[in-house]
């Protein structure tokens, strides 16, 4: 029997599959990718 997701779980799981789609196509363009680390935006490459 397949348990019910919750919203949160439902929430969660649409934000990594987001989150997933901008990394593949920022690797694919060859672009950096913001991030907050420490306090403060860094760009890496992906």
């Amino acid at each position: 029997m397949k348990k019910r997701l919750t919203l949160h779980e439902k929430a969660e799981l649409a934000i990594k599959k987001a989150v997933k789609k901008v990394v593949i196509q920022h690797k694919k363009d060859g672009r950096p990718l913001a991030v907050w680390k420490n306090g403060k935006v860094k760009k890496i490459i992906v």
